[in-house]
C-alpha cells in the first residue's frame, strides 16, 4: 500500500490510540469534576498549577494543528520559508514573558480584560474586549474544527459531520465537568504525546541520512534545487515578512486562551516561570518540525504530498506510514487528533470566560452575582461555544480555512495587544482610547483580510487584490496603538490617570 493509499481509509491503530487517549483523559475529567465546585477553580483551576506544569500546559494550549501539521507541511511543499511560521510563533514569548506575564497575573482574575480595565471604566472595555476575544476565539475554532473532520474522514472512516461532532462533543466534556483543572492536565497529556511522537519521527528521519541535519538538507537540495534552502519560495516580499512576523511575534500576546493560563499559577513568579518552560519546549517542537518537513520532502515526496492535501497538511502522517507503516500511521494521527482536541477545548473555556465573567458577571449584574450564578452561567456559555464549534465547523466544510488561523493572529494583535500593554504601561491611556484601540485594530484587521490575495485571489478567484499583503499586521497594529494614543490624549480621563499608581504598585508587588 503507498503512503497516499494509507490516508484513504479507516486505521485501527489510529482508532485504538485515539480511544485510548479519550479513556484517558475522561478519567482526567471525572478526578477533576470532584475539584471543580467554584468559579475560580472552573476558569483558574483554583490557582493550584505550578510553573512548570503550567510551561507544560502553555505549550499545549501553543502547539496546535497548525503547528504540527500546517509547518510540517509548510516545509515539505516550500522548503526555507516554512521555518518563518515556526520563527514568528516562538519569538512572540520573549514578548509575553517581559511585557506580559506578570502584570496579567497580578491585575487580573479569569480574563486578561481583567487586567486591561484594572483603571478603566469597566462596561465600556469588557464589552469591546469580550467581543475582540470572541472574534479571535470564533476563528481559531473553526480552523480546528475543519481540521478535526477532514483528519478523522482520512483516517477512522467516518463522515465529515460526524467527525466535527464527536470533537465537539467530548471536548463538551472535558469543559463542562473539568474546567481548567481538566484542561490543564488534558494539555499536559497532549504536549507530551506531541514532543514525544515528533522527537521520535525526528529520529527516525536523521537515522535515514547518519543522524546528520546537513545531509538531509543537501539530499533535499539536490532532488528539489537550491531554492528549497533559501527564502523567498513561499514569501517574497520583505514587507509581507514583516506584516506576518508582526502577527506572529504579537499576536501570540494577546491570544485569549493563552492570556488565560497565567490566572491559573498562584504568584507571579510562577507565571514567570510558565513562559521559560513553554519557550523552551515550543522552541524544540518547532525545531523537530522542520526536521520533519525537510524529512517528508525528501522521503515521501512533493507530489504525493499534495495529491493527499493540497496545503501539504497530510506531510507528517505521511511521512509517518513511510517510516513506520500504519502502526506508526495511527499513533501520529491519533496524536494530531489529541491535539485538535485540546486546543479545541481551551480555545472553548477562554470564550466562556468572556461570555460569563467579562459580559454577564461585569457588565449585565454588574459585578455582583453570586458564585453559584457564576458557576451556572460559565457552564451554560461552554455549551453555547461548544456548539457555535460545531456549526461553524460544519458551515465551513471543505473550505479552505488556512487565512483564519492568520487572521486570529492579526485580530489578537492589531486589537487585543496594543489595548493591554498601553493599559499597563502607559499612565494617560483611557477608556475611550482602548475601546478605540481594540475596535479599530479587529475591524482594520478583519477589512484588510477580506480586501488581501487570500480571499480575493485564493478563494474568490479575482485576478487581483485590493490589499497587497496576504496578512494585515503591518497596518492595522501601528494604526490601532496611533488610534489610541491620538483618542486618549484628545480626551484625557483623570481617573484613569490617578489610578496609574494603585495599579503599578499592584502590578509589581501582586497585592
Amino acid at each position: 500500500m503507498s503512503a497516499s493509499e494509507a490516508l484513504q481509509g479507516p486505521n485501527t491503530t489510529a482508532i485504538g490510540f485515539f480511544v485510548a487517549f479519550v479513556a484517558l483523559t475522561l478519567g482526567i475529567t471525572w478526578w477533576a469534576a470532584r475539584h471543580t465546585k467554584s468559579t475560580e477553580e472552573f476558569f483558574a483551576a483554583g490557582r493550584r498549577i505550578s510553573g512548570r506544569q503550567n510551561g507544560f500546559a502553555l505549550a499545549g494550549d501553543y502547539m496546535s494543528a497548525a503547528s504540527f501539521l500546517g509547518i510540517a507541511g509548510l516545509v515539505a511543499t516550500s522548503g526555507f520559508d516554512g521555518l518563518i511560521y515556526s520563527t514568528g510563533w516562538l519569538v512572540g514569548w520573549p514578548v509575553v514573558l517581559f511585557l506580559i506575564a506578570e502584570p496579567l497575573r497580578n491585575l487580573g482574575r479569569y480574563t486578561f480584560t481583567d487586567a486591561l480595565g484594572f483603571r478603566l471604566r469597566q462596561k465600556p472595555v469588557r464589552i469591546a474586549a469580550a467581543l475582540g476575544s470572541l472574534a479571535v476565539v470564533a476563528l481559531y475554532l473553526i480552523a480546528q474544527m475543519v481540521g478535526a473532520g477532514n483528519l478523522i474522514k482520512l483516517m477512522f472512516g467516518l463522515s465529515y459531520e460526524t467527525a466535527v461532532i464527536i470533537v465537539g462533543m467530548v471536548m463538551l466534556v472535558y469543559v463542562l465537568f473539568g474546567g481548567m483543572i481538566a484542561t490543564t492536565w488534558v494539555q499536559i497529556v497532549k504536549a507530551g504525546l506531541l514532543l514525544g511522537g515528533a522527537a521520535l519521527l525526528a529520529l527516525l528521519v536523521l537515522a535515514k541520512f547518519g543522524f546528520s541535519p546537513l545531509r538531509l538538507f543537501a539530499v533535499a537540495a539536490e532532488r528539489n534545487g537550491e531554492a528549497v534552502l533559501a527564502p523567498g519560495k513561499l514569501i517574497s516580499s520583505p514587507w509581507e515578512a514583516v506584516s506576518l512576523g508582526l502577527a506572529l511575534m504579537f499576536g501570540t500576546a494577546g491570544l485569549p486562551h493563552i492570556l488565560m493560563r497565567f490566572y491559573t499559577v498562584p504568584d507571579a513568579r510562577a507565571a514567570r516561570q510558565s513562559v521559560f518552560w513553554a519557550t523552551g519546549l515550543i522552541g524544540s517542537f518547532y525545531l523537530l518540525t522542520f526536521v520533519l518537513g525537510f524529512g517528508a520532502m525528501v522521503l515521501v515526496g512533493h507530489d504525493t504530498i499534495v495529491a493527499v492535501d493540497k496545503g501539504g497538511n497530510m506531510a507528517a502522517p505521511l511521512l509517518a506510514e513511510v517510516l513506520g507503516g500504519t502502526s506508526l500511521l495511527g499513533f501520529i494521527a491519533a496524536v494530531a487528533f489529541a491535539t485538535i482536541l485540546a486546543v479545541v477545548a481551551g480555545l472553548t473555556l477562554s470564550g466562556a470566560a468572556a461570555l460569563s465573567h467579562d459580559l454577564w458577571v461585569n457588565v449585565v449584574r454588574g459585578g455582583d452575582a453570586p458564585r453559584e450564578e457564576q458557576l451556572r452561567v460559565a457552564r451554560a456559555s461552554s455549551i453555547l461555544l461548544g456548539i457555535l464549534a460545531m456549526v461553524l465547523g460544519l458551515v465551513f466544510k471543505g473550505q479552505n480555512v488556512a487565512f483564519m488561523v492568520g487572521l486570529a493572529f492579526a485580530l489578537a494583535a492589531s486589537g487585543n495587544f496594543p489595548a493591554l500593554v498601553l493599559s499597563i504601561y502607559w499612565q494617560r491611556f483611557t477608556t475611550a482610547g482602548a475601546v478605540a484601540a481594540i475596535v479599530t485594530g479587529t475591524l482594520t484587521a478583519g477589512v484588510l483580510i477580506m480586501l488581501s490575495p487570500t480571499i480575493q485571489v485564493d478563494i474568490l478567484h479575482h485576478e487581483h487584490a485590493w490589499f497587497p499583503f496576504k496578512n494585515p499586521a503591518l497596518v492595522s497594529m501601528p494604526l490601532a496603538f496611533l488610534v489610541a494614543v491620538v483618542v486618549s490624549l484628545a480626551a484625557p480621563e483623570r481617573a484613569a490617570s490617578e489610578g496609574y499608581a494603585a495599579k503599578e504598585r499592584r502590578m509589581i508587588l501582586g497585592q
